[in-house]
């Protein structure tokens, strides 16, 4: 059956799905654990390919199965932020708004970016992956750098992204917390009694 432009399943919908994210996983996804040390998995994935040199084509599938077992774990280990009004919270939540533009429409000019964008990215990963299976160095980190720059400028967009929509729906306001004010739990903790001299 033939979908309809609106309906057919684009490649992050597709991604999402795949690593099953749901609301729980997202907001876990916000912790800067795991937005930061999921920026690892690139260099881990290029060395675990560049690993058939000295391990075989064998070892380095293993190495790359635990990559993909890392990538898919990632944002389910790491306990949710208690605060989130940081870049890295704020980079995840426009990710999120970025995969629901087709339901909530978002302004064109931050579609254009991402777009030009994730095509950076690809750019990048094509390059380091030629580079890693012909073990040429230089191409490698060449390719490793574009990706890189193109998904870090991609979540810089995202927060921009996030910022610009966060007011349009009440489910994307939602997803920001901010603790109150410490004096308010200070109240709640009984005095100390003072001791008599």
């Amino acid at each position: 059956m033939k979908k309809g432009n609106k309906d057919r399943l684009r490649y992050d919908e597709w991604l999402s799905r795949l690593f099953r994210m749901d609301d729980g996983v997202w907001r876990r996804h916000a912790s800067g654990w795991s937005v930061w040390t999921r920026a690892a998995s690139l260099p881990l994935l290029v060395l675990a390919v560049w690993s058939h040199r000295w391990i075989g084509i064998g070892g380095a599938l293993c190495l790359v199965g635990l990559v993909v077992v890392w990538i898919y774990l990632n944002p389910r280990i790491f306990p949710a932020p208690k605060r989130t009004d940081t870049w890295h919270a704020r980079a995840t939540f426009g990710e999120r708004v970025w995969l629901n533009r087709h339901r909530i429409p978002i302004p064109r000019h931050h579609a254009v970016v991402a777009h030009l964008l994730a095509g950076i990215a690809a750019t990048g990963a094509v390059i380091a992956l030629w580079g890693t299976f012909l073990a040429a160095f230089w191409p490698t980190l060449v390719g490793i750098v574009i990706v890189l720059f193109g998904k870090f400028w991609f979540l810089d967009r995202m927060v921009w992204l996030y910022q610009d929509m966060k007011d349009m729906d009440p489910i994307y306001r939602s997803w920001e917390r901010i603790p109150v004010n410490d004096n308010e739990a200070a109240r709640k903790w009984p005095r100390r009694k003072r001791r008599e001299g």
